[in-house]
């Protein structure tokens, strides 16, 4: 049986929500079961009476707010527990078609892709304003080249993705999640495609960010950390060699003066190149450690995945290891 869990990560969503839940889809083929699951964020509003009365079948909730990026780790290890077989992230505020589920989670049943990213067509949107659209489209090209994938919707929050998939994401980032797991699923080379969504207006303001340059700047700090953290030589050695290789200027300026003869009155050259020279060779040898560690991370997370299916079939076997227990019980009471 195939098992579909919708998550929804909320904030104070109580006004948008029973919409929203009302737009999902109650049946898809290939799927057998399809469940909901509502994180709460620290809601101060009717946000989880709300679910409650629209018989959502699972409720987790934060004490306090913690951010996109936790709500959304929350959910999935919730959906894993769930049995999840496919797991699908979207928003409460309305603004993804709910039907366009049955597009998204189409390639993953087929064994097509690991995961799904539904594309907004953010050239032509019309719920975007012309700043946005080109925000948006430059932050999915520095993601595309970053993650060595084909995604035009980077920062989609509409996706799905395989169990499989699930069990093998760690996001590390407090801000949003989107470009995090794609630069992950690139590097670890999972099959990622995208499909086409529809899109609705929404009314209130985004609660990820209070303006755009705060935006930017949280992304771009999100996507260097992410491609740092599993790209570590390429950045430092690379780094450290294009630093080298400008110390190397003043030192063969240093050089050209000595050979001539006046290498008296150029001796800061020496100094300034012989420093950058130092400090590239060292940043360097920081890229080599660095990613040393980035193989221990690889080992750590592979570990964390077995760990995860061990689990699960503890888990399974528990109820029928419980039932023949029950069982002798009843005949030796006979």
């Amino acid at each position: 049986m195939t098992k579909l869990v919708i998550q929804i990560p909320c904030l104070n969503e109580g006004d948008s929500l029973a919409s929203t839940i009302a737009r999902l889809p109650r049946s898809i083929d290939g799927v057998d079961t399809i469940e909901l699951l509502i994180i709460d964020d620290g809601s101060s509003d009717d946000t989880v009476a709300v679910a409650k009365s629209c018989g959502v079948d699972h409720i987790i909730s934060h004490r306090r707010n913690r951010g996109l990026a936790q709500a959304f780790r929350t959910g999935v290890a919730a959906a894993l527990d769930a049995g999840a077989d496919i797991i699908v992230n979207t928003d409460a505020d309305g603004q993804y078609e709910g039907q366009d589920i049955v597009a998204l989670v189409k390639p993953i049943i087929a064994h097509d892709a690991d995961i799904v990213i539904g594309d907004r067509g953010v050239a032509n949107n019309e719920h975007f304003g012309p700043v946005k659209r080109r925000l948006q489209r430059l932050g999915s090209y520095v993601v595309r080249r970053l993650s060595r994938t084909d995604v035009t919707d980077a920062v989609s929050g509409f996706r799905a993705f395989s169990r499989s998939a699930a069990q093998q994401l760690n996001i590390t980032t407090d801000f949003s999640y989107t470009t995090d797991m794609l630069i992950q699923a690139g590097r670890k080379r999972l099959a990622i495609t995208s499909v086409p969504v529809r899109t609705n207006a929404t009314e209130r303001p985004s609660r990820l960010f209070n303006s755009i340059p705060r935006f930017i700047i949280n992304t771009g700090i999100t996507i260097a950390r992410a491609y740092t953290t599993h790209n570590p030589l390429r950045v430092f050695f690379f780094g450290g060699a294009l630093i080298a290789l400008v110390g190397l200027t003043p030192m063969i300026r240093f050089l050209y003066f000595f050979i001539s003869g006046q290498g008296d009155g150029h001796i800061q050259s020496l100094v300034i190149g012989g420093a950058l020279l130092i400090l590239g060779t060292l940043i360097a040898i920081l890229g080599i450690l660095a990613d040393l560690v980035a193989a221990n991370r690889k080992l750590i997370e592979a570990s964390l995945n077995e760990i995860r299916i061990l689990k699960e079939k503890i888990d399974a076997d528990a109820p029928r290891k419980s039932g023949d227990s029950s069982a002798q019980a009843h005949d030796k009471a006979d």
